[in-house]
């Protein structure tokens, strides 16, 4: 079976090393990355993960202006 590009909840929570619970508080509050909804389930696109793991990546623990 082919690999999907879409995975789910558990699956990126997995992915990325997270509590699931906490990729659910992210999605909530606007700060996770972007997901469809469909059929009432929430998916990931593996695409969209990279790039907001792009966005998130730093080089200092200086706050950005």
């Amino acid at each position: 079976m082919p690999r999907s590009d879409f995975l789910s909840t558990t699956e990126t929570a997995r992915s990325l090393r997270l509590a699931k619970h906490t990729l659910e508080n992210m999605r909530c509050a606007g700060h996770g990355p972007a997901y469809y909804k469909l059929g009432g389930r929430v998916f990931y696109h593996r695409d969209d993960l990279q790039r907001w793991l792009a966005q998130a990546r730093r080089r200092t623990t200086w706050a950005y202006k």
